[in-house]
């Protein structure tokens, strides 16, 4: 059986690590602390932990899985997904790309398949090394910058404070997203976080 791909799209380093565009990346080590792994580099320039994802029904361990982290800037990390791809073998339609998502409501989780980039350059980026926008999304919503904020720089300015709450309320969301995505399908997910 193959296994699945999970990545959180961010930037690297700790000047970006609480940045909105970094909250992918906040639920893929959410998933990792939950299956008490801990990452490690790959050859393919990411950070990776292999884990078994969420339980089936019935209580039996999730499938194998491969949470990932590109170690690459977010514009360019299509390189280090098409790589894990085809390094363990991962059929489309098992890549999972966790991401921020302007267009949604702060706090809001959905999740579909293909589709458009919607001006997310680490999407539009691993689109174009995997030949194909028809991979699963895990949409986090970050909500629309207030004012005349330019997007670029609300993505990369750090929630405020006062958000913090729901930040982790978010990451669990979205972590929760991912582990009924892998273990119960599209439809499944999509009842539930869709429906709120």
């Amino acid at each position: 059986m193959h296994p699945w791909l999970v990545v959180g799209l961010g930037n690297p380093g700790p000047r970006y690590a609480g940045n909105r565009h970094n909250i992918g990346a906040m639920v893929v080590a959410e998933l990792a602390q939950r299956a008490g792994a801990t990452p490690r580099q790959h050859k393919a320039r990411a950070w990776v932990s292999e884990i078994r994802l969420g339980t089936l029904p019935g209580g039996a361990p999730g499938p194998r899985a491969v949470l990932a982290q590109p170690m690459t800037y977010m514009n360019v990390s299509g390189g280090p997904v098409a790589n894990l791809v085809r390094f363990y073998k991962v059929p489309l339609e098992q890549l999972v790309v966790v991401h921020d998502e302007l267009d949604i409501d702060f706090g809001q989780v959905r999740v579909k398949r293909g589709g458009g980039e919607g001006g997310h350059n680490g999407l539009r980026s691993i689109s174009q090394a995997l030949g194909t926008r028809d991979y699963l999304r895990v949409r986090l919503g970050i909500g629309r910058p207030p004012g005349r904020q330019d997007p670029a720089d609300y993505v990369l300015s750090d929630f405020p404070a006062r958000d913090r709450a729901e930040v982790e309320l978010l990451i669990t969301d979205g972590a929760d997203a991912v582990e009924q995505l892998v273990t119960e399908g599209l439809v499944a997910v999509q009842n539930h976080f869709h429906s709120r």
